[in-house]
C-alpha cells in the first residue's frame, strides 16, 4: 500500500508584467470658440478586435487641465493596486510551492510512511486478462510472479544473502526458514500436496533497522490458497512463537471508507474482500526484537509480509506495505 504511499507537476508561476505609468500625449489646444473635446472613451476603436496587440493605437484626445489631474491620480492608484496585487500573488506562490517543512510554522513531521517507486501493473502475455476482469472470475494472475512483488522503498538496502534469483523466485525451503523448525516439515508437505506452483520473494532493510521479508506464493487455484496455514493467527515464526491480531490495523480499517473496510458487497469477486487481508503482531513480551506479520490473499496468490526490528516494529510501514502489495495484486 508509496504511502506509493499509491504517488503532478507544480504549477508554473506566471511572468509578472511590468507596471508602468501611462502618460497621455498632449494634443494641440482647441481653436477659439470651438466646443470642448469629449472625454476619452474606454475600449479599443470600433474597427479593432478587442485585445488585438497589433491594432493601431487610437488618436489621443486632449483633456482639460482638471480632467488631466484626475486621470493622473487614477493612474497612480491603479498602478499601486496592480503592484500590491502582484506582490501578494508572488507571496502566495512562494508559500504553496516549497515543501511545508521549509516554511516556519507550517512544518509537518513524517508519520512514518516510506517513499516507494511508482506502482505499475506488469505487462501481461498477449490476450491474458487482468485478475479483476469479468472473464477471469477466479482472479488468476497471468503476470510473472516476481514482477508482482512490491518494490523496495527508495531508502532501503537489499538484504545480502537472500536466496531469490534474478527473477525473484526462490526455493520453498528458503521460504520455510521463516517458521519454527518443528513446523517446517508439516508446512512443506501441505504446500507440495495442496497446489503450490511457485514462490517469489524480496528482502530489504530500512535506515531505522526494520527488516522486511516479502513472499508471494502462487497456487493452482484460490481454493488452495484458502487451505494455506502459514499466515494465520496460529502461525509460529522464528523469534515469534505467539502472535495476536493487530488492533491498530483493525481500528484504522473500521474507520476508512475503502474496500479494505469490509467484505465486498458491490458485485466484485469474493476473493477481493477485506477478509483476505489480515495483520498480526507478536504477543508481548516480545523480547529484544518484535515481529509483525501481514497476509494478503488475491485469487491464486498468497502474500506473506514479515517485518522484524530490535525493540518495536513501527506500525505504519507494515500497514503501508500491505496496502501497496494488495493494490499490485488486485
Amino acid at each position: 500500500m508509496s504511502e506509493q504511499t499509491s504517488i503532478g507537476a507544480a504549477p508554473q508561476a506566471p511572468d509578472a508584467e511590468a507596471v508602468q505609468d501611462a502618460v497621455p500625449q498632449q494634443g494641440a489646444a482647441p481653436a477659439e470658440g470651438a466646443e470642448a473635446a469629449a472625454p476619452p472613451v474606454d475600449g479599443p476603436p470600433a474597427d479593432s478586435a478587442p485585445g488585438d496587440p497589433f491594432a493601431a493605437p487610437a488618436e489621443p484626445v486632449p483633456a482639460g487641465p482638471k480632467d488631466r489631474r484626475k486621470l493622473f491620480a487614477a493612474l497612480r492608484w491603479t498602478a499601486a493596486v496592480l503592484v500590491f496585487a502582484a506582490v501578494g500573488t508572488g507571496v502566495a506562490y512562494g508559500i504553496t510551492q516549497p515543501e511545508r517543512t521549509d516554511i516556519p510554522g507550517l512544518s509537518t513531521q513524517s508519520d512514518g510512511r516510506l517513499v516507494y517507486p511508482p506502482l505499475a501493473y506488469p505487462t501481461l502475455p498477449a490476450g491474458a486478462p487482468l485478475p479483476g476482469a469479468a472473464d477471469n472470475p477466479l482472479g488468476t494472475h497471468y503476470a510473472s510472479l516476481g514482477s508482482l512483488l512490491l518494490p523496495a522503498p527508495g531508502t532501503a538496502v537489499p538484504e545480502a544473502g537472500f536466496k531469490a534469483d534474478k527473477d525473484g523466485l526462490l526455493p520453498l525451503d528458503a521460504f520455510l526458514e521463516e517458521y519454527l523448525a518443528e513446523d517446517r516439515a508439516r508446512l512443506k508437505e501441505t504446500l507440495e500436496h495442496e497446489g503450490l506452483r511457485q514462490v517469489a520473494g524480496r528482502a530489504w532493510t530500512t535506515p531505522d533497522g526494520t527488516r522486511t521479508h516479502l513472499y508471494l506464493l502462487r497456487f493452482h487455484a484460490p481454493g488452495f490458497v484458502d487451505a494455506f496455514q502459514g499466515c494465520t493467527i496460529n502461525t509460529r515464526l522464528v523469534g515469534a512463537v505467539a502472535i495476536g491480531a493487530d488492533e491498530e490495523w483493525r481500528s484504522v480499517k473500521g474507520t476508512q471508507k475503502n474496500e479494505l473496510a469490509g467484505a465486498a458487497n458491490d458485485g466484485t469477486p469474493d476473493w477481493r474482500s477485506a477478509a483476505d487481508v489480515s495483520l498480526y503482531r507478536e504477543a508481548k513480551p516480545a523480547g529484544d526484537e518484535e515481529s509483525r506479520l501481514g497476509c494478503v490473499q488475491s485469487g491464486d496468490i498468497q502474500a506473506v509480509i514479515i517485518q522484524t526490528r530490535k525493540g518495536e516494529v513501527p506500525t505504519i510501514p507494515l500497514h503501508q506495505a500491505v496496502v501497496l502489495q494488495y493494490q499490485l495484486l488486485r
